[in-house]
């Protein structure tokens, strides 16, 4: 993508934001830069809904089209673009230490994008539900993906929507990670009860995404507690009803519900004292602003990890 062109639509886009909605903006825009191992990634375009809609693809030097390659899907936060959810969860070092693919789709909305996530009787249906099916049709069609071997990945609004691909397309996502997740209150809308692994991130200091829910000013909107989320999604799961806590760094700990469903596991690792930021990854500016950021943990490493214990049943 031309640098002049995307310093142009950033500029006019904050022009015309609330003033915290247009630094929270700035700091995932400034991401970019800051980090600048975006180039390394291809860009493309797919027609769903009448719609065309953009994503990035970063395949490693590694892959050969003679194996069946497994695929990360990450989603990013809202008000943001691909570019800058590539920046900061460094899926790409991942990608090429383990030998994996990389889509980095765009949400919908002018200038920054986000993902809907709610508000329809048939949320399969939604368009953003459509293009990320599509685009694994796609991808699945150029490359040799391992379809047992499809993941969704997601920060803030991004983390929300993967929940909602969980709901709508547990028949192609194997596993979802969520770091500092934007979630509904609301599962009755969820129909699709097949366990789906589920691993998250989230700092009990976020400012966006409370921790413990309620109503957030920069978010806008009423979030449901995470450990609260977290419980429901392991009776979805049919997990047994006493996680095991554990200690993994100084301010870091670990909920793992076990004996689940067909081996869904359903984990959620709480950092004491992080904002809205993606532990282990690259620090998002203004963080007197979104929160402190920590490296006590790794979310990108610990998440491959748990993918590559869950795949879908061959068919």
């Amino acid at each position: 993508m031309n640098i002049r062109k995307i310093v142009i639509r950033t500029a006019l886009v904050l022009i015309g934001l609330p003033a915290v909605l247009g630094l929270l903006a700035f700091g995932f825009f400034y991401s970019v830069f800051y980090f600048p191992n975006w180039t390394s990634a291809t860009i493309d375009t797919i027609i769903s809904s009448g719609e065309k809609r953009e994503y990035l693809l970063y395949v490693p030097k590694s892959y050969d089209r003679a194996k069946p390659t497994p695929l990360v899907i990450n989603l990013h936060t809202s008000m943001s673009w691909p570019s800058s959810s590539m920046a900061i969860s460094q899926w790409n070092q991942v990608a090429d230490e383990h030998g994996f693919i990389v889509a980095y789709p765009e949400g919908t909305g002018r200038g920054p994008k986000s993902w809907e996530m709610t508000g329809r009787e048939s949320p399969a249906d939604m368009p953003d539900v459509i293009f990320i099916r599509e685009l694994i049709d796609k991808l699945e069609a150029s490359y040799n993906i391992d379809k047992t071997r499809v993941y969704a990945s997601g920060m803030s609004n991004g983390g929300g929507m993967a929940f909602v691909l969980s709901c709508t397309l547990s028949n192609r996502i194997a596993a979802v990670g969520m770091v500092s997740a934007g979630l509904d209150p609301e599962w009755s809308w969820c129909t699709d009860h097949r366990p789906v692994p589920v691993i998250a991130f989230h700092g009990t200091a976020d400012p966006v995404c409370p921790y413990n829910g309620g109503w957030s000013k920069l978010g806008g909107a009423v979030f449901p507690s995470v450990p609260g989320f977290m419980a429901n999604w392991s009776r979805r799961n049919q997990c047994g009803p006493n996680p095991i806590e554990s200690a993994v760094a100084a301010d870091v700990t670990r909920l793992q519900y076990t004996n689940c469903a067909d081996d869904a596991d359903v984990l959620l690792y709480t950092v004491k004292g992080e904002g809205h930021q993606w532990p282990g990854g690259k620090r998002v500016p203004a963080e007197w602003m979104i929160g402190r950021y920590s490296r006590s943990i790794d979310a990108t490493k610990q998440m491959w990890a748990f993918f590559y214990k869950h795949q879908l049943a061959r068919k």
